[in-house]
């Protein structure tokens, strides 16, 4: 596991802790060979420099986002707001998270993806990848 992504979850209350290696664990199983690394402060998993998943601790607990997650047409993602195409869940015990949808999210993750990448230079104007 990625040292600084480790050194994030290390950082959580017991609970939260405990939600974070879950999620870690589970992604760098799905996204093996992927990047991933601390952006803009959270743990976030990358394809071809592309952002795909990643978490972060919230008030409300800790939130699990795909960036291109709206297309990913699952009940259990709760779609972002504006022009971005993101969708997440929030969690507030391990108990709550599906290892299965959450393999599923990822492979979806793979497949369908919007150009986060690019975002700047295209002036906020996101193109579908895959």
């Amino acid at each position: 596991m990625n040292k600084d992504i480790q050194a994030y979850n290390d950082a959580q209350s017991a609970t939260e802790r405990e939600i974070c290696n879950v999620l870690s664990v589970e992604i760098n199983r799905s996204l093996p060979e992927e990047e991933s690394k601390i952006w803009h402060a959270h743990p976030v998993w990358f394809i071809n420099g592309n952002p795909i998943a990643g978490y972060s601790k919230l008030k409300a607990g800790i939130r699990l986002m795909f960036w291109s997650g709206a297309d990913f047409d699952e009940q259990n993602l709760q779609l972002g707001t504006g022009k971005f195409k993101d969708a997440s869940v929030t969690y507030t015990s391990v108990e709550q998270i599906s290892t299965d949808d959450l393999a599923r999210w990822i492979e979806k993750s793979k497949k369908i993806q919007w150009d986060y990448k690019n975002i700047v230079k295209m002036k906020g104007v996101l193109r579908r990848l895959i």
